[in-house]
């Protein structure tokens, strides 16, 4: 049995006022002394304002496509929480939260489980042996990445066993991280596995945000199983109910109406990738027109 690389990046860092003489003290009401006792963390925009804008220039020229302020305040983000991270990638979005979670906080990074990763056409055998070392190397990463009062750092992946993190998390984050998880489902039962796992995460009541490329409605279902990077939005709720998770609200923060796919288009053709536009500048000026893909974003909470 797998169990979670763990590190921690943090280090340990009367109102007087003037009364009247005539005026007596107020004995604190109950809602007063509730007020005062009230440690809930609180969404931080000063803080994650702070924070984006540190981020290399690169990271955000994409803030208008992405919006991750918008996004992590729609999902309830705040400083202090356990959050689990969905196939973190480079770490576009690792290198927000590991400094907004701040001390009192966890981030723990989840890839895809090991299982899986022989369906990529890619995966040779080197490639699945290096994905074994990927917790310690995200841990690793990631703390690089952490301010000296960062969170606590673990990983896992969904095919590991819960460990310590079973029923800890606050919120587990999926950013662009369902197409593999629907392309692969028929061959391994993969995004039921990884639901299933994210449940078993999370505390009661505990939340789920997804941020997923959206395919049309009315497309071909095997066309929008997520080959394309596209899934519909109604097949990802209803996965997520199936799963033993309640849909509490959506958000069109990162849609793009000019994004509308075809059968013959694939997510990667806009940008960043601009797959196919080769030396096409005028279709390379086409897709940079639409801009990134339109997406889901999707707020759950485990029943």
């Amino acid at each position: 049995m797998h169990k979670l690389l763990t590190l921690t990046a943090a280090s340990l860092i009367f109102l007087g006022c003037g009364a009247a003489e005539t005026t007596r003290p107020e004995t604190p009401t109950a809602d007063t002394t509730m007020a005062a006792q009230d440690d809930t963390p609180k969404f931080d925009a000063v803080k994650l304002a702070e924070i984006l804008k540190a981020q290399p220039e690169d990271a955000q020229a994409r803030y208008g496509a992405r919006h991750p302020a918008e996004t992590l305040e729609f999902f309830g983000i705040k400083p202090g929480m356990r959050v689990g991270e969905a196939l973190p990638g480079g770490g576009w979005y690792t290198k927000i939260l590991v400094p907004y979670l701040g001390s009192d906080g966890q981030l723990t990074g989840i890839d895809y489980s090991l299982d899986m990763w022989p369906e990529f056409s890619f995966a040779n055998d080197a490639f699945i042996e290096s994905k074994k070392k990927w917790p310690a190397e995200f841990v690793a990463k990631a703390a690089e990445w952490a301010p000296a009062d960062g969170p606590k750092i673990t990983a896992t992946t969904f095919g590991m066993d819960a460990g310590d993190n079973a029923g800890q998390l606050d919120a587990v984050l999926f950013i662009r991280a369902m197409h593999n998880l629907s392309r692969f489902e028929s061959e391994g039962q993969y995004m039921t596995k990884a639901l299933g796992k994210t449940h078993e995460l999370l505390k009661p009541g505990g939340i789920v945000g997804v941020v997923q490329h959206r395919a049309p409605e009315e497309a071909d279902d095997a066309w929008a199983s997520g080959n394309a990077g596209y899934v519909k939005q109604s097949a990802v709720i209803s996965a997520f109910d199936a799963a033993g998770f309640d849909l509490v609200k959506t958000s069109e923060v990162n849609a793009n109406s000019k994004d509308q796919p075809t059968a013959d288009d694939i997510v990667w053709r806009l940008p960043p990738s601009l797959n196919g536009v080769g030396d096409n500048d005028a279709l390379k000026a086409e897709r940079l027109a639409i801009g990134e893909s339109d997406r889901m974003t999707l707020l759950f909470k485990k029943r």
